[in-house]
């Protein structure tokens, strides 16, 4: 058996199969294999997002807990397809509005749409059942609930930052250093966190922790990978609801993805505050990183849905933010409002 005639194509590969038969003959067929089938992809996004997820639980109780393991590792492996992305669009400069647009309707989605859902269906939090361990958890709860509004409060930062240095419609290459210039800062405010906490607990981050953070790294290139052919597929097929023109909308509703696994399955297991800090982590890698990080390459001209999608960003953060500082996570009904004005921003920027 060999392999010929090898042709590259966006949806399959072709490879060539000679079999030999009795009379000396040989027959040759032409097989596709399915590696870049857009339904393969999909089973390796659910698996590498599968295993991220498994680790991400198993760190929680080595160094790395609550807000802090949302605000800090889940982004990078979250987001690590938006920042490809932005990469990838940056050989180009007339790209940067998709970059603009990617990041803004993967953070629309993630504060309205991914966490409407999870405040509509998520479990509700399991209590102690002594008054020793309620003690501590409500303890544990008042940190968090200051964690989140911390989060929130960078957030507004990030976004209206962008918004300022955006008002000559245009981000050139000292923007971009600025916008990443304050995430990276962001970053090491977490780092040193984590150490202080360790430091005051008395603990240290086990070692295992290594191969936590290599096989999240393996699950991240998975994601990457799988996202990076379903793009390639959305760009290239002939349908006429996908088109390169929407590839920003389209590529920002795809790589929220990851995020919203992770975000339901902490749902599930009652811990809202690493769903809300992962969702508003997320959209720091976004906003400022990716933006930036493409326009210390090359200038970005604004888009028309800039201002719609940074005031419905702002707008669901602020909701947020007085949710979580008046009950502490974010009520039913205002789930339900969140999912709506999701809906109006696609109606808005899809179909009108």
């Amino acid at each position: 058996m060999g392999k010929d005639n090898f042709a590259d194509e966006s949806e399959s590969e072709l490879y060539t199969v000679q079999i030999k038969l009795p009379g000396g003959d040989f027959v040759v067929n032409t097989i596709q294999t399915y590696s870049t089938h857009p339904l393969f992809q999909l089973a390796v996004f659910i698996v590498a997002t599968a295993v991220m997820i498994w680790r991400l639980h198993a760190m929680e109780g080595k160094g790395f807990e609550g807000t802090v393991l949302g605000t800090l590792i889940m982004p990078y492996c979250s987001g690590f397809a938006n920042l490809v992305f932005a990469y990838v669009m940056s050989q180009s400069a007339s790209n940067g509005g998709a970059v603009i647009e990617n990041s803004l309707v993967n953070n629309a989605t993630n504060l309205t749409f991914i966490l409407g859902l999870t405040a509509l269906f998520g479990s509700a939090v399991v209590l102690p059942k002594t008054k020793a361990l309620r003690k501590k958890h409500a303890e544990f709860t008042r940190i968090n609930r200051l964690n989140l509004l911390f989060t929130l409060i960078a957030l507004f930062l990030f976004t209206g930052t962008l918004w300022a240095l955006a008002s000559d419609n245009e981000l050139n290459f000292y923007d971009g250093l600025i916008l990443v210039g304050l995430f990276l800062f962001w970053q090491i405010l977490h780092v040193f966190e984590v150490l202080k906490d360790n430091i005051r607990n008395e603990k240290s981050i086990h070692w295992s922790i290594a191969i936590d953070l290599a096989l999240i790294a393996a699950s991240a290139w998975g994601i990457y990978h799988a996202v990076d052919h379903l793009v390639e597929w959305v760009s290239t097929t002939s349908n006429p609801v996908f088109s390169f023109a929407r590839i920003g909308w389209f590529s920002g509703l795809l790589m929220v993805l990851p995020n919203a696994f992770l975000a339901f399955y902490y749902a599930h297991i009652g811990r809202h505050d690493i769903v809300v800090s992962s969702q508003v982590g997320d959209g720091h890698i976004c906003i400022p990183m990716c933006i930036g990080l493409f326009a210390i390459f090359n200038p970005i001209q604004i888009p028309a849905s800039f201002q719609t999608g940074v005031y419905l960003i702002l707008g669901a953060g602020l909701v947020h933010f007085l949710s979580i500082a008046a009950l502490g996570r974010i009520p039913r009904f205002v789930g339900g409002v969140l999912v709506c004005a999701y809906a109006f921003f696609l109606y808005n920027g899809l179909i009108q």
